[in-house]
Formats: C-alpha cells, sequence, structure tokens
C-alpha cells in the first residue's frame, strides 16, 4: 500500500511538470483543443455549446475586413463575444492591407483574447477576391497583411492557414518563419492544400517539420481530419503538436473535445453522450440561437442542426420533421420531452463521427 501511494505522488509530480501552453500571455492547459473558426457555424450560441463540453480555445466566424470598415450589419454582429467563453478569438480575413490594419484597429475595441487571420479559407468567392487561402499565392503579401495587423493591434495576432496552393507549392515551412518574424504568436495549420478543398486525406507531415523547425517557437495547431479520440492521441504522438483545431467533427458531435480530454488522460473512451445530455445540449443550442438571432431566424438555422444531434435513433424521421417544422420554441420543446419519454432507455453505439461538410452551399 505505502509503495502505490509513493507511486501516485510521483505520478502526480510528473503530471504537475507537464508544460502549459501560451499565446502571448494567454495560458492554455497542456495540448489544448481549439474550436476552428467555421462559417455560419461558429456563432456564440455554438461556442457556448462547446465550451461547455471542452473547447479550450474557440474563434468566431471569420469576418470581412472590407464588412467591418463599411460597418455591414452582418460582419459587425459576428464581433460579438461573450465573458463566458473566454479565451476567445476574433478571425478577420482580407486582402487589402489598409483594410486589414482598420479592421485590426475595430477588433481591438471588442476586447478579445487574441485576433486571428483567416490565410485559409478555400471557398471561390473568398480566394477569387484574393482573400484567404487565395493568399497563398503571394507569401510576400500575405507576410505584408500580416505585419499590417500586428502593427495595428495590442492584442495576440494568430495565424490559421494551408499547406499551400497546390501540391506543387507547398510552402508552410517559409510561411511560419516569415510570420513568425513580423509578430505572430501562433499558427493553425490545416494539413491539406487550397486546391485540395476538403478532399482526400489531410497530411500533418509538413506540420511536423514546422513544429520540429529549431527556429520556430510559437505554439503550432495541427488541423484537419481529426474524428476520434484514438486519433486525437496517435497524432499528437506522432506529430508533436502543441494542440489540435477541431471543426468539421464538433457539428453536431461538440462532446469530442472532453472525449479527447478523457482519452489523453486515461487511454480511456468516454461512453458516448446519452439521450438526455443529447437533447440538453439541443436545448442550449436552440434557446441560444433564438436570444441571439431572434426567434425566426435563430429556429431556422437550428434546423440543419436536429440530424447531427439526434443520430442513431431509429425510426426518428417522425420527429425530426415536427422539429423542423415549427416556427415556435414552445413546441420544439415539447417535441424534445416526447423523444426523450420515446427512447427512454435507448443506448447509443459509439459510431464513427461524421465530418460534415458546412461549406455544401458555397461555390468551391
Amino acid at each position: 500500500m505505502r509503495l502505490r501511494v509513493v507511486l501516485l505522488r510521483i505520478e502526480d509530480n510528473a503530471q504537475y511538470r507537464i508544460p502549459l501552453v501560451k499565446i502571448d500571455n494567454i495560458q492554455l492547459p497542456h495540448f489544448p483543443l481549439l474550436l476552428a473558426p467555421m462559417e455560419d457555424v461558429s456563432d456564440p450560441p455554438f461556442r457556448a455549446v462547446c465550451k461547455k463540453t471542452g473547447a479550450d480555445l474557440m474563434y468566431t466566424e471569420f469576418i470581412s475586413s472590407e464588412g467591418l470598415i463599411r460597418d455591414a450589419i452582418k460582419s459587425k454582429q459576428k464581433l460579438d463575444i461573450f465573458e463566458e467563453e473566454r479565451p476567445v478569438g476574433i478571425q478577420i480575413f482580407g486582402g487589402d492591407e489598409e483594410a486589414m490594419a482598420l479592421s485590426a484597429k475595430i477588433v481591438d475595441t471588442v476586447n478579445p483574447d487574441l485576433l486571428d487571420i483567416n490565410f485559409g479559407c478555400p471557398v471561390k468567392k473568398v480566394v477569387s477576391k484574393g482573400a484567404g487561402a487565395g493568399v497563398l499565392k503571394d507569401i510576400d503579401l500575405m507576410v505584408r497583411l500580416t505585419k499590417a495587423v500586428v502593427n495595428s493591434t495590442n492584442l495576440p495576432v494568430t495565424v490559421k492557414t494551408r499547406l499551400g496552393w497546390d501540391d506543387n507549392s507547398i510552402n508552410i515551412e517559409e510561411v511560419a518563419e516569415r510570420l513568425q518574424d513580423v509578430g505572430i504568436k501562433a499558427l493553425a495549420i490545416h494539413g491539406r492544400t487550397r486546391c485540395q478543398l476538403y478532399k482526400g486525406v489531410a497530411n500533418w507531415e509538413p506540420i511536423a517539420r514546422v513544429k520540429n523547425n529549431p527556429r520556430i517557437h510559437i505554439p503550432i495547431f495541427g488541423n484537419g481530419d481529426i474524428d476520434s479520440p484514438e486519433k486525437a492521441v496517435e497524432y499528437k504522438n506522432r506529430y508533436g503538436v502543441d494542440g489540435i483545431m477541431i471543426g468539421r467533427a464538433a457539428i453536431g458531435y461538440p462532446w469530442i473535445f472532453n472525449e479527447i480530454k478523457h482519452f489523453v488522460k486515461t487511454g480511456e473512451r468516454l461512453p458516448p453522450p446519452t439521450l438526455q445530455q443529447r437533447v440538453d445540449v439541443i436545448r442550449q443550442h436552440l434557446h441560444g440561437s433564438v436570444q441571439w438571432k431572434g426567434p425566426k431566424a435563430g429556429i431556422n438555422e437550428m434546423r440543419r442542426h436536429y440530424t447531427n444531434y439526434l443520430k442513431g435513433l431509429p425510426n426518428i424521421k417522425e420527429f425530426r420533421l415536427k422539429l423542423v417544422t415549427f416556427t415556435e420554441v414552445e413546441p420544439i420543446d415539447e417535441v424534445l420531452d416526447e423523444i426523450v419519454k420515446h427512447y427512454n432507455g435507448f443506448q447509443f453505439q459509439p459510431d464513427p463521427i461524421e465530418l460534415i461538410d458546412y461549406h455544401q452551399k458555397c461555390e468551391l
């Protein structure tokens, strides 16, 4: 018994010495899990759900720098952040240095924990304007845009990008060094090129090379295809990244954050969330959406989430039809009560997480 106590103390002390991750003055836990900035997904109601289910750092939907300086209503609304979701970053995109600098000053007034620049969005309407992943064609421009933002804000500046424009221009190692040199405090890398979009398999080997570069001292976060606790730990060990950014896998399954944390700590899988836990998250998401967007928009935009949250329930079509038909919160809540009662005792199986294509309405 005494030997066991001593071993536990040694393990506790070893765990205590595990280094934490810092983005400038923002302290995150060891191997933090980041919620990716996803257009029409990572709004305050969804971020609140992910915060509750284990996300360590979150980002807003990306915001157009041109929209911000024009005072566009949709762009300004995306600046909304709340104290309970901190630490949180606001992400901007654009291809003009002056507009990016001015938008950085606007972001400053909202006082997020950090400002993130999107150099990774592959959507055609963004790329065609020389923004998002379109900047990957011109690394000098990327550096100038980043420097303009860094020089215009007191916030820590981070970047999310991809490996390169295509397989013939994978230049992420050069990009990482040059962006670090102009002052970014962390870099998140999606393991695909722009031309790949979300096809094929994410390649984390170039991400590992960035992390292992002795010149790189900022945190490096990997992104792409993480859809299980087992894969998260495998990639953590194989590629040595400081943390992981999770996007598509969290849509409809925000529990992936806590599941990964538990697996990292214990090597064991948590059981799938119960029906009651799923319904509780649906309610939180629904009520938050209505509160933030208003009844009509909040209810309409929740309709696409029910299928993912309730995946695995047999013969759910009748209930799902009711959920997407009602236009008021009260009858939707009543349907959720019916689902809990009807499926009482149902045991979910640990099915593979589907990576949702949140760009499905966009021209790629």
